[in-house]
């Protein structure tokens, strides 16, 4: 397990700018993103570190069910991000 597993984080290069993703597991320089809806749990996004910064959230998440190896559906993910779009759109207004 490594100290990036599970955590949400904003995609800061390439064709995903902007869109937010779980870290699903790292190797190396590489991480593997899921976003629910694109990117699944049977297909996750390779990409490197350096090109995510991660988000800070207290809120229990689905990152904290994949730190902890449980189990973890593409809508829990899905349904979390959609909802965190929609609060940090009305914190920004």
């Amino acid at each position: 397990m490594s100290e990036y597993t599970g955590l949400l984080v904003k995609s800061t290069a390439g064709h995903d700018k902007g869109e937010f993703f779980f870290i699903l597991r790292e190797e190396g320089e590489y991480i593997y993103l899921v976003d629910g809806k694109i990117r699944r749990l049977d297909c996750p996004k390779k990409k490197k570190k350096k090109h995510v910064i991660p988000l800070l959230w207290e809120k229990q998440s689905p990152g904290d069910k994949i730190r902890e190896n449980k189990r973890v559906t593409d809508e829990e993910i899905k349904h979390f991000i959609r909802c965190f779009k929609r609060e940090d759109q009305v914190v920004r207004r």
